[in-house]
């Protein structure tokens, strides 16, 4: 079974209809989701998708984009957040300097707070990055100094420098939808060389629906599209990626337990 380890199932393109959505993902053979906070003010609709269903978890956090709109949140707050046992998870945070909704010193100092919860809950990392190459391995090698802390680069569509960084530090590296765009051949060209490890697959749904549902709302049955592409770049079965991501994803994501994945 595979793994959507980012999806965003609270939100309202899903609306009444999520617990088809959720039916259609396993039935597509996707065993596990985890549903990705941006917003601390709305963290309680997020936790409430993960408590309706076994095998959906969810993270805490505040994206890059809501960095100076949400209510100041230091790092006791989102580690007190995350004792919730559906919680797996930091984020999402990061950097992202091509639509700048926040100003650039609110979201670093966010990216910074969300770091320390991750490195004292020991919960992985959810890094959203764009546009902020230079800064965000910047600031994840800063920060790796004061302390290691577990994470991933998601929806990654950087360049192989921030790859490599990003796997130097002991980070993973998660695909996307994007993978499989006609115009990918350079994040395609990167993630050959991501070690088969390191890797996780995801559809940041409802966003960048994967060829051949490209243009279509996302949804986490259409990651076996991103994983067909990945495995085909890495030149694995189809089953062995499903394989090898299943138990990256566990590795990385300690608190889901093992038998929590439906299994096909």
């Amino acid at each position: 079974m595979l793994i959507d380890s980012h999806c965003h199932l609270d939100f309202p393109d899903f609306g009444p209809e999520v617990e088809e959505v959720v039916t259609r993902a396993h039935a597509a053979g996707v065993g596990l989701m985890v549903t990705i906070s941006t917003k601390v003010s709305e963290f309680d609709r997020v936790r409430a998708v993960a408590e309706r269903f076994p095998h959906v978890f969810c993270t805490v956090g505040i994206h890059p984009h809501e960095a100076a709109n949400e209510p100041v949140t230091d790092t006791a707050t989102l580690v007190e957040m995350a004792k919730h046992p559906k919680v797996v998870g930091i984020g999402e945070t990061g950097l992202d300097y091509y639509y700048e909704h926040s100003p650039r010193e609110a979201q670093q100092r966010n990216f910074r707070a969300h770091i320390a919860a991750a490195r004292e809950t020991g919960l992985p990392l959810v890094v959203h990055t764009r546009d902020a190459d230079d800064d965000t391995g910047r600031i994840l090698d800063e920060e790796t100094g004061k302390g290691a802390f577990p994470g991933l680069l998601h929806c990654f569509s950087s360049g192989p420098q921030l790859a490599e960084k990003a796997l130097e530090l002991g980070l993973y590296i998660s695909l996307s939808g994007i993978l499989t765009f006609k115009t990918a051949d350079e994040l395609r060209a990167t993630a050959a060389k991501v070690p088969l490890d390191r890797l996780l697959v995801e559809t940041d749904a409802p966003y960048l629906a994967p060829v051949p549902k490209r243009g279509k709302r996302n949804e986490p049955a259409f990651v076996v599209h991103t994983a067909a592409k990945l495995a085909e770049v890495k030149g694995v079965s189809a089953a062995q990626l499903a394989e090898a991501t299943t138990g990256n994803f566990l590795r990385l994501f300690s608190r889901v337990p093992p038998d929590a994945v439906l299994r096909g």
